[in-house]
């Protein structure tokens, strides 16, 4: 009697390569792998699966689906000698109500924000092209504006106002007087020229000021006109980014006043 393999008559006919190791090659198993179905049960489920099952990743927030469910069970496993008092009950709705009624504001807040930024950025939009008074001494002088224009605060009344103009290195590169016997706000403008009278070179300057109060010499603080060269959206923490000709960005916040020109 010779015994035969009931599998074998149902095996497909399939060449493979072994090496003198015994081990299979490569295409033999990538073959195998992606072979179809032989219509043996037992040969599919031992067959190599094509694709790797990989398990999807679950998400660990609670939902109020899983909170009722949690109730529920909470309901179905209370002692009924000691049932679970409604103002219990009502206060875990109410707290779990109160959570999720915060994640939805503030899903709301945020899309506020947005909506709000690019509402300033629109608005900002209007003062591209215009010239705007920055806390800043720093002015630039470019081949559009030759000219720094700026504004000095004072504590009081001060007859003569020293002006230094500086180059980005501190150099000194100018000084002149101004009058600032009306107080207050004093308008200063420099023309570009050097001491020689000779036009400096494209850059950025600063605007020195001081003077005498209450008798003694004080440096007094200089605020600066910018070109507006467009608008950047920003953030909701920031707002609108004014961009400045030379000078960089600045936010829309910290603009003191806007000129004609």
């Amino acid at each position: 009697m010779s015994l035969v393999n009931p599998y074998s008559q149902s095996l497909p006919q399939q060449t493979s390569s072994v090496s003198s190791t015994g081990t299979v090659s490569k295409n033999t198993v990538q073959s195998n792998a992606t072979a179809t179905s032989t219509g043996n049960p037992f040969l599919d489920s031992i067959r190599l699966p094509s694709v790797p099952e990989t398990p999807e990743p679950k998400d660990q927030m609670l939902k109020q689906e899983d909170f009722f469910a949690l109730l529920s069970q909470q309901l179905s496993m209370q002692d009924p000698f000691k049932p679970v008092d409604n103002d219990q009950m009502i206060a875990q709705m109410a707290s779990f109500s109160t959570v999720d009624g915060i994640a939805n504001l503030n899903a709301e807040i945020l899309n506020l924000n947005s909506v709000m930024s690019s509402s300033q950025a629109l608005q900002a939009s209007g003062l591209v092209g215009r010239k705007v008074l920055i806390p800043s001494d720093t002015g630039a002088i470019t081949p559009e504006s030759s000219e720094i224009k700026g504004v000095v605060s004072t504590p009081e009344k001060i007859d003569t106002i020293t002006i230094r103009i500086e180059d980005e290195s501190g150099q000194l590169i100018k000084t002149f007087d101004i009058d600032g016997s009306a107080g207050g706000n004093v308008d200063v403008a420099w023309d570009g020229l050097d001491k020689n009278g000779e036009p400096v070179a494209e850059g950025s300057y600063s605007i020195k000021a001081s003077g005498k109060v209450d008798g003694q010499s004080q440096d007094l603080p200089v605020s600066t006109y910018a070109h507006v060269t467009s608008v950047s959206l920003g953030t909701a923490a920031t707002g609108a980014i004014l961009n400045l000709r030379g000078i960089g960005g600045i936010k829309l916040s910290d603009v003191l006043a806007v000129s004609e020109t």
